[in-house]
């Protein structure tokens, strides 16, 4: 209660009244509850998120009619702050979480799951250093919408990215936003959609060497005297399907000469100057490939030949197969790099012959389909490649060919 003297008479006013009374602007106008004007005239609206913490909203204007002061940047009413607010409130959307930047979500989501491989915490890194450098990734998440999501896509596309790996980062970003929905941080998904409606898929399907193709790969590069070292390394991969961190990090004692089995239960990494020793790409990859005679004798060639090597220890493994010219583990882009500019060199002089890009990984295609064709089956090809599913096996790798399909339909039909 309060009391005042009017006209000689004592006066209630209510509290509340009272309240409404004093609470005004200075323009006059009558500020709601929770609402304040600041000593330097910018508005204010106090009030209590989840965990009843004090937060304050803030805006140089109380209205839309309001003009944003001479100096100052726009800036929304508090009125319209203050009903999204109310709004967020009755969803149950934090509004103090959904501030955060695209790049802290993601860093946020990935920390619910911390023990990954080696090979998925660098492709993180990866994502993580474009984001921070992105618009997109600068963005508080509430912010975000499909189209700027879109726009991030574009971008990436002209920044030289290809196809398959921005669909990639944006099935993680997708992820990160069903955090977000979870822990009541946003309403939607601002990556729902199809990266098919926005960009081309310009992906170029993988396609197996043939048997020709194999051969006069395989005739050059033991004839020529600068790719002629990649012989034994391509011999393995075209004959075993083995990833090429796998090859790479193979070591002597991996190899049972005696018992004719390549053991596989790691593979090397090499980042940033650095080399690392992580487990294979899935659970399957831990396996034993039977070694035919040409992968015996290829590896046999390799290990004569590192003569006078001194090897380095890298996470407990030393002894690796094949080194390069400072007696280093060769890794991934070594090899990458080097197919490239054999098959340059090969269709220079080979006009009207030439043989398709060829990579580690086009060996590895090609072994898979060899076998599909040759009717191993689909069990014992998916444990020899080290595939997570059988869908993998039969669906991603195991294409046929012209030939192959003449051979079945003949020996059907005789």
């Amino acid at each position: 209660m309060w009391y005042n003297q009017l006209h000689g008479k004592a006066l209630f006013i209510p509290e509340r009244s009272l309240t409404m009374i004093k609470r005004k602007d200075n323009k006059g106008r009558l500020l709601k509850t929770g609402e304040s004007e600041r000593k330097d005239g910018r508005y204010a609206y106090k009030y209590q998120d989840k965990s009843e913490k004090s937060k304050f909203l803030y805006s140089w204007r109380l209205t839309d009619t309001d003009p944003i002061p001479k100096g100052k940047r726009y800036c929304r009413s508090l009125r319209d702050l203050e009903t999204d607010l109310q709004r967020d409130l009755m969803d149950g959307i934090d509004s103090s979480g959904k501030k955060m930047l695209l790049w802290q979500l993601y860093e946020k989501h990935n920390a619910l799951k911390p023990n990954v491989r080696q090979s998925t915490e660098t492709g993180r890194k990866y994502l993580m250093d474009i984001l921070k450098s992105d618009p997109l990734g600068n963005m508080s998440i509430e912010a975000i919408k499909p189209s700027d999501t879109k726009e991030w896509a574009i971008r990436m596309k002209k920044n030289g990215y290809s196809y398959q790996t921005i669909n990639n980062y944006k099935r993680s970003l997708k992820a990160c936003f069903y955090t977000a929905l979870n822990d009541d941080l946003v309403r939607k998904n601002p990556f729902n959609w199809n990266l098919s409606d926005v960009l081309e898929d310009d992906t170029e399907h993988k396609t197996a060497l043939t048997d020709e193709q194999v051969n006069a790969l395989l005739s050059f590069v033991q004839m020529d005297e600068v790719y002629q070292k990649y012989y034994n390394a391509i011999v393995v991969l075209l004959h075993t399907g083995l990833r090429i961190s796998e090859l790479c990090g193979l070591t002597a004692s991996d190899i049972d000469f005696e018992k004719g089995f390549i053991r596989v239960n790691h593979q090397i990494n090499y980042d940033k100057g650095k080399y690392s020793i992580s487990e294979p790409k899935t659970e399957s990859g831990i396996r034993e490939i039977p070694m035919l005679e040409p992968v015996r004798k290829a590896l046999q060639d390799e290990i004569k030949s590192r003569t006078d090597v001194q090897q380095i220890l890298i996470d407990g493994y030393s002894d690796f197969v094949f080194l390069n010219q400072k007696s280093l583990p060769m890794y991934a882009h070594c090899y990458s790099k080097a197919f490239s500019s054999l098959i340059k060199k090969y269709n220079k002089y080979h006009r009207g012959n030439e043989l398709p890009t060829i990579t580690p990984h086009t060996l590895r295609h090609t072994f898979c389909t060899t076998m599909a064709n040759k009717k191993m089956t689909p069990n014992t090809l998916q444990y020899i490649m080290g595939h997570k599913n059988i869908t993998m096996t039969l669906g991603y790798y195991a294409h046929g060919t012209a030939q192959s399909a003449m051979a079945e339909m003949l020996s059907l039909s005789a």
